[in-house]
């Protein structure tokens, strides 16, 4: 058997147990209550004077705690009975609910927050007798050994504040900058007694590039090359007559453009100085720029260019290439955020696992924005909890699937 099946099968009887077995009273209870379904569907609780039955309503509203108390089978009005519910949760976080009449049931003042998985007391007093119960109600629970979380290789980090970095992906392709691109003519026309250099050919400026004979003078001169670089195009050869034609193109390419494609719904983010991230389309290599310029007016396919400029001292950024680019439009910095690989659903919900030892148990998040790796918590999770950010998919597929109930 592999170890994937050891898993499910091991962490399937842990959480089947975690969520059906009861729970001795503890010093003081008067009860110990295994599983009972109420008339209401909800957990019963007995007692020779009373009974009560704890229901979680939920259908359109924020969930609330419902409870009716029945004596001899007949429901008793809830102005009769006095409550008191605690709610024990992971982390050591208690809620204290209170209740008001309504109809024939006592409502809770308090939302009943997702997940609905904590150890619940219960006291309660009718016509001069207390009864107190103590009992589970765990859901997307399980608890792992040290062993099985190394070998499922769940990871873990804090939740804390983070800075999301909001990013547009453009497209693009490498250009030689206008101004490191130098087209070297003749001074004199004449004929040409020497070239010394080829294409490919990296040159410094004020090189020899070849020698001419001046047609008129007779007297020899040398065409330098303006600037460092690399010889891309040569046009004379030994012999031919120089004139006014272009003989060779010399090019700087330590520096290089990066022009990018950027659509309607991209310009409008669009700002000179923004800094961009480059990368080949094999994200082999990544270079670091800003944007340095976008065109006022967009081509018939609505695109408008944008350019970035960066640096191109190892060669790696050739003319013709096609790269694509992070540019940063936006920062933000938020209280609370999470791994966007921690996510998954439960119940419909988004949820992480977050950790207490070694109990790993879902925490329903309310959601804000996300810059692709982190995103925004704006409630269900406590700041600086230890959350699953690797394999947490283990948990919910392999772990938590024959054991996540949502029984009340």
């Amino acid at each position: 058997m592999n170890f994937t099946k050891v898993l499910i099968l091991t962490m399937t009887m842990l959480l089947t147990v975690s969520v059906t077995s009861p729970v001795l009273a503890s010093a003081g209870d008067n009860h110990s209550e295994s599983e009972q379904r109420g008339p209401k569907g909800g957990k019963l609780l007995s007692s020779e004077n009373f009974d009560v039955e704890i229901t979680i309503y939920e259908s359109g509203i924020p969930p609330e705690m419902r409870v009716y108390a029945y004596k001899n089978g007949e429901l008793l009005k809830p102005q009769n009975l006095e409550l008191e519910v605690q709610l024990h949760r992971l982390g050591g976080v208690t809620d204290q609910l209170t209740f008001t009449s309504e109809d024939d049931y006592l409502v809770s003042n308090q939302i009943v927050t997702e997940p609905h998985s904590y150890e619940v007391a219960v006291t309660a007093s009718s016509s001069g007798a207390t009864e107190s119960w103590r009992y589970e109600s765990f859901e997307g629970r399980a608890k792992l050994s040290d062993r099985v979380i190394n070998k499922a290789d769940i990871r873990v980090e804090n939740a804390t504040a983070q800075t999301l970095v909001f990013k547009e992906r453009l497209f693009g392709v490498i250009a030689p900058v206008n101004d490191r691109i130098a087209h070297v003519r003749a001074t004199y026309r004449g004929e040409v007694t020497r070239v010394l250099v080829d294409i490919g050919e990296r040159v410094t400026a004020g090189q020899t590039l070849a020698v001419i004979t001046n047609a008129t003078s007779g007297t020899r001169y040398e065409v330098r090359s303006p600037l460092d670089g690399e010889v891309t195009e040569r046009f004379i050869n030994q012999g031919e007559i120089a004139a006014e034609q272009v003989l060779f193109e010399i090019v700087d390419l330590s520096k290089v453009w990066v022009e990018l494609s950027a659509f309607p719904e991209n310009i409008e983010k669009l700002q000179v100085g923004q800094a961009a991230e480059v990368f080949d389309l094999h994200q082999h290599q990544r270079v670091f720029g800003e944007i340095s310029y976008i065109a006022p007016v967009m081509t018939g396919g609505h695109i408008a260019r944008a350019r970035v400029l960066v640096d191109n001292e190892a060669g790696h950024w050739r003319p013709g290439m096609h790269v694509q680019a992070d540019v940063i439009t936006d920062k933000k910095t938020v209280e609370l955020a999470v791994n966007q690989n921690a996510l998954q659903t439960f119940r419909g919900m988004p949820v992480v696992f977050a950790q207490y030892g070694n109990t790993f148990e879902v925490r329903m998040v309310e959601l804000g924005q996300s810059d692709g790796d982190y995103v925004e918590v704006l409630s269900g999770l406590a700041p600086n909890t230890p959350y699953v950010i690797g394999n947490s998919y283990v948990l919910k597929a392999d772990i938590l699937k024959d054991g996540a109930s949502h029984n009340h």
